[in-house]
């Protein structure tokens, strides 16, 4: 199958993944809502301060243009109640010569006659003279707001004074003018009344008109210029989070691994999430300016469309790049809400900085400008303020697009423009992304995996050429130094027979045409960390685990046609060693070679990835995608021409038997309908070679034999490398196995060696004709002819097992046992060699024993007699301390049986009786053994180490 290349891959793997995120956007529509539509939640509350400032200074012309003022025409007396902190009960006014019936209708008139409001007898108090008020106010202070005192000379001359407390008080920001509010009412409608007695005629016309200057605004606010740019911030964080947390969350859920394995083009990866955000950042930054002008604010209304437009474009997109850039920092994607919420208050708090003006004056240096406006929250709060200040009144006519490179006229002599905010904007849009994809290389991924910090000045990184020399451009591990692994005292025949074959091969430096991968001497070793633990202020410890070798020097070929199988129990490294050849995890020593490309270079990683597939331990899916949407994502990248993705794609999902479920999201799927996805994902594109990490996990019986014949099939022209726990798939698909404990192979060959070098023996299956078979007779002949006892027996079925030393006498055995078929009531004979799980278990227990009696960790024995014995974990056979007799000069010693738990652990399943200790056998107490007993209080005494070898000699 030919695949795509070069520009035409990357722009194919560019489509797909835009298409990705479209589907992706539109199935995730919560979150698309609020990137698109914030700004009108946001706007809608400025248009609510707005509305509540203007509300608040409705009684102030300062802050507008005033051309034609409005005369005032005889205001009426207001109610007590309107005068600031007024006591109740409470009076309009008061006044004194009540001693005068002219006097009095003359304050009659002046209730009865109160524009818009004629005032009650109550809220007013009559006094006789100015004293009696002066004495009733200090007494009750805070219950009127002004007073009239009348006096008549004469039948022509009323005269009358005025009391008001003319201190001017403020509530709520509010100030409250005396003279206009109280004293003027009361003056106007004092000298009304006057007028109206003395002319005696009461319906005189008396008006009198109150006008202010014209002016121009001497206060000037913008409520979108003064809180606009936290709440544009506030926009702009929507998509600032929703973008880290997609970012991280691909990165956690490990999906871009996926992609990248399969041959996913770094460029392709961030141009097709930079296309579709800028996209929805346009659109967004569209409906920002719409609904401004929407809520007929003048900073919308007055700047220019494509000012506004651009400057709002430009700012998210900056804080686009900004969100690819810090996305490469943060590994968990729950960090991106608080990420986003950190940096919307440092944005916050830089913004009420820019408000006052540092540091675009000439107050401060270039140098704190340059620095200030690499943060994009600061250049665009300087760009709002300016144009906030350019629309602060409605007649003022905003910055219009042909002067964006001049000052306004409220700042003429600026040290920055809008047109050179443009300039930053768009010059920081490409820092943070070209950072992002630096620090997205340099930085060490969840498994320790990144690139030299100058990788880009290597010349094989832009051709792609090379990578089958490390020197190319490393992959670098950046784990620190850790201990070399010890080389293996004693290995497997057959383990080192492929070792010797690997290494004379790359002494010779040829390279077998019939080897697909060759693995030579691979190491993984995971540092250890430090633990510090403080029990008060002044007292820490601090505690360093020791490091942890998962793969400890592997050599091996892989060869081509074939399917290689893994076998081991959990933490072997099976899954280490795979990670490490497919570039997932670093290698610490060694290499491995892949079609003639290096693993450990950089280049050599990206030519492997284009001929590979991967089946991963854990289901890395979308759970919105459907089966169709993920098999056609990875065609693309893999490079199959457009015209064929889809026929592949349907005849894949047709081998794994998801073409019903073709068009359901992955998240719905089982977990073996999820397996089967994997499946196909890996073996799309026709890979060279295959990985296939524990396959049929979770497979039902019937779709696992389907899913068998699939991978049966696809060993014709590529090589496989499959682990598993089921020890009938490894019989049935491996064309070689190797088993793997403790990160070293155990063992290596077919099945039939591996059973016939490390199997118990043979298994000899005995069938009997019901009640006519004689049990015991075929028990005795199997005792008498080879001396072994039946592992299972009942009246119908006997089973043997037949030790391999035994294997010379099976020919003769068998014939006889034949011959006197009727004699025993035998219906059926069957010989076999034991099972690969039998294998399995003898190795991993054989490991499991080396390890325990490498480490020295002591245990318990509850011997028989009521005594305890600490003994070496692993150990066979035991001397007890203290037991020597005459007639056991030398003690007394027992053998221990060992078992593996669920988890593998070894623990004591039993010993022996007592039993004297032969002569040859020399006694002795391990030195370090006899400290770490000692180091246990109250523990029972440390036993002495036998060695088996010279037990079985004595005996």
């Amino acid at each position: 199958m030919e695949l795509l290349s070069g520009a035409a891959l990357a722009w194919q793997q560019y489509v797909a993944l835009l298409r990705k995120n479209v589907i992706l956007t539109w199935r995730h529509k919560r979150s698309a809502f609020l990137q698109l539509f914030s700004s009108l939640f946001f706007l809608f509350l400025i248009f609510c301060i707005n509305k509540a400032i203007r509300a608040r200074f409705e009684s102030s012309t300062a802050y507008e243009n005033v051309y034609h003022p409005q005369a005032v025409v005889s205001p009426p007396i207001p109610p007590c109640e309107d005068k600031f902190f007024v006591k109740t009960p409470c009076y309009d006014f008061l006044w004194s010569g009540s001693s005068s019936a002219r006097i009095g209708g003359i304050v009659q008139a002046i209730m009865k006659n109160n524009p818009g409001r004629p005032i009650p007898a109550s809220k007013v108090k009559s006094f006789d003279t100015s004293d009696d008020v002066d004495a009733w106010l200090l007494e009750n202070p805070m219950r009127s707001p002004g007073a009239l005192h009348f006096s008549v000379k004469n039948t022509t001359v009323i005269s009358y004074g005025i009391q008001t407390n003319s201190t001017p008080v403020a509530r709520r920001g509010t100030y409250e003018d005396p003279t206009f509010k109280f004293q003027i009412p009361l003056q106007i409608a004092a000298e009304r009344e006057i007028a109206r007695s003395l002319i005696g005629d009461p319906n005189f016309k008396w008006d009198v008109g109150l006008k202010e200057f014209a002016h121009p605004a001497t206060e000037t606010f913008s409520a979108v210029g003064q809180v606009g740019p936290t709440f544009f911030l506030a926009i702009a964080m929507f998509g600032f989070v929703f973008q880290i947390s997609a970012l991280v969350t691909e990165k956690e859920l490990k999906l871009r691994q996926a992609m990248s394995i399969m041959g996913l083009y770094e460029s392709a990866y961030w141009l097709s999430w930079l296309t579709w955000e800028a996209l929805l950042t346009l659109v967004s930054s569209l409906f920002t300016v719409l609904f401004g002008m929407m809520f007929q604010f003048d900073f919308f209304k007055n700047n220019s469309f494509a000012v506004l437009f651009l400057l709002f474009f430009l700012f998210q997109l900056n804080m686009l790049s900004f969100a690819f850039m810090i996305s490469t920092f943060i590994s968990k994607s729950s960090s991106a809400t608080t990420v986003g919420f950190s940096i919307f208050i440092i944005g916050f708090l830089t913004q009420l900085v820019t408000t006052f003006g540092f540091p675009y004056t000439d107050n401060f240096k270039k140098f704190y400008r340059v620095i200030w406006s690499l943060f994009p929250p600061n250049l665009f709060t300087k760009a709002v303020n300016m144009l906030g200040d350019a629309t602060s009144t409605p007649e003022d006519h905003g910055i219009s697009w042909s002067n964006i490179n001049k000052c306004t006229i409220q700042e003429p002599s600026c040290v920055i423009t809008i047109d050179t905010i443009y300039q930053w904007l768009i010059t920081t849009f490409f820092v943070w992304f070209l950072l992002a994809i630096y620090f997205d290389n340099i930085i060490p991924n969840v498994n320790g995996v990144r690139k030299s910090a100058f990788y880009f000045l290597n010349p094989f990184y832009w051709t792609g050429k090379g990578g089958s020399k490390t020197q190319e451009g490393s992959i670098c591990s950046c784990m620190g130094s850790v201990p070399l692994v010890e080389e293996a005292s004693q290995k497997d025949e057959d383990v080192l027979a492929e070792e010797t074959i690997v290494k004379r091969q790359v002494e010779s430096a040829e390279l077998d045409a019939g080897v697909a991968v060759q693995v030579r001497g691979l190491t993984k070793t995971y540092p250890g960390a430090m633990n510090i633990s403080c029990f008060c202020c002044c007292c820490c410890k601090c505690k360093r685990t020791p490091p942890y070798h998962a793969v400890k020097g592997i050599w091996v070929n892989f060869a081509k046609d074939q399917l290689f199988c893994l076998l081991g129990p959990n933490g072997a490294g099976k899954t280490t060693v795979i990670n490490c050849l497919t570039g997932i995890t670093p290698i610490t020593n060694g290499d491995a070679l892949i079609y003639g490309h290096s693993v450990r270079s950089s280049v050599g990683m990206a030519n492997i990835r284009r001929m590979i597939g991967v089946c991963p331990q854990f289901d890395i899916l979308w759970d919105a995608l459907t089966a169709t949407e993920h098999l056609e994502l990875f065609a693309s990248i893999k490079g199959l021409h457009r015209s064929e993705i889809k026929a592949v794609a349907e005849k894949s999902l047709a081998e794994v038997k998801l073409t019903n479920a073709a068009n359901v999201r992955a998240g719905s799927y089982s977990g073996g309908m999820k397996r089967r996805l994997s499946v196909a994902i890996a073996l799309i594109g026709d890979p060279k070679m295959v990985f296939l990490d524990e396959p049929t996990t979770g497979m039902d019986p019937i779709t696992r034999r389907h899913v068998w014949d699939i991978i049966e099939d696809a060993k014709k022209g590529r090589a496989i490398i499959l682990t598993t726990h089921s020890m009938e798939e490894a019989d049935i698909l491996s064309d070689r196995i190797a088993i793997m404990a403790k990160g070293r192979l155990r063992c290596i060959g077919t099945s039939i060696r591996l059973k016939s070098r490390f199997g118990t023996g043979y298994v000899a299956n005995i069938n009997l004709v019901g009640s006519n078979g004689s049990v015991e007779a075929v028990k005795g002949f199997f005792l008498e002819r080879l001396g072994v006892k039946p592992k299972e027996e009942n009246k119908a079925f006997l089973t043997f097992v037949i030790p391999h030393e035994k294997e010379p006498l099976l020919t003769n055995f068998f014939a006889e046992l034949q011959d006197r078929e009727t004699e025993f009531g035998i219906s059926d004979i069957q010989l076999g060699l034991t099972t690969l799980e039998e294998v399995f278990l003898n190795i991993a227990k054989q490991a499991e024993l080396e390890t325990a009696a490498a480490e020295g960790n002591l245990v318990t024995l509850h011997l028989n007699n009521g005594t305890s014995l600490q003994v070496p974990k692993g150990v066979r056979f035991m001397g007890i301390p203290g037991t020597e007799s005459s007639e056991n000069p030398r003690g007394v010693m027992v053998e221990v049986f060992w078992e593996q738990d669920e988890t593998g652990t070894l623990c004591i399943s039993g010993h022996s009786d007592e039993m004297p200790v032969p002569e040859n056998v020399a006694l002795t107490r391990d030195p370090s053994l006899e400290r770490r007993g000692s180091l246990r209080r109250g523990a029972p005494p440390v036993g002495y180490v036998i060695d088996p070898s010279q037990v079985v000699d004595g005996r």
